[in-house]
């Protein structure tokens, strides 16, 4: 029978074998979790359960919360719960550790939760905010100013003879 290696994982897997080397679920990232990072894990998902109708998948390292598109996220770490929520600006706060934008209308938020108690407002509530971003109108883009053609100068007769010489 012919068989084929991963590009991936460099798995040898029959042609008639399936293989999914990306598959992975929420208890298999969340497995290796502390106490402490398991309290704050279920509480987290509780609280977005709660927030109403939508996807919770696991994808590569990550645990993504949808409703049309991720509204957030979630990377189980050794030490802490790595957060980052989508919004329509960068947060101001010592809980977050780092803000960008990602697209012209959107900014990543990272926050890091180390225990169950930190699962609380206002970090419960820029979850909540991020979750009812899909039911607002999408922000208009600033218009651009036309462009003008700037017409080049024709260099003067003195100046093209110093450059024949």
């Amino acid at each position: 029978m012919a068989s084929r290696q991963c590009y991936h994982c460099k798995q040898w897997i029959d042609d008639a074998e399936d293989h999914d080397c990306w598959t992975t679920t929420e208890a298999a990232l969340t497995k290796d979790l502390s106490e402490d990072l398991r309290d704050a894990w279920e509480r987290l998902r509780d609280t977005a359960v709660e927030f109403g109708d939508q996807r919770i998948y696991a994808s590569h390292h990550s645990i993504m919360f949808a409703r049309k598109a991720c509204y957030f996220f979630v990377r189980p770490r050794l030490k802490f719960l790595e957060v980052c929520v989508f919004l329509r600006r960068p947060l101001k706060s010592t809980l977050v550790v780092r803000a960008d934008a990602t697209s012209k209308t959107k900014y990543f938020n990272l926050i890091r939760i180390r225990h169950r108690d930190e699962v609380e407002s206002p970090f419960t509530d820029w979850l909540q905010e991020a979750y009812a971003l899909e039911d607002q109108p999408k922000p208009a883009e600033p218009k651009r100013k036309a462009r003008v053609p700037v017409k080049k100068k024709r260099p003067r007769p003195a100046a093209r003879a110093r450059r024949r010489r």
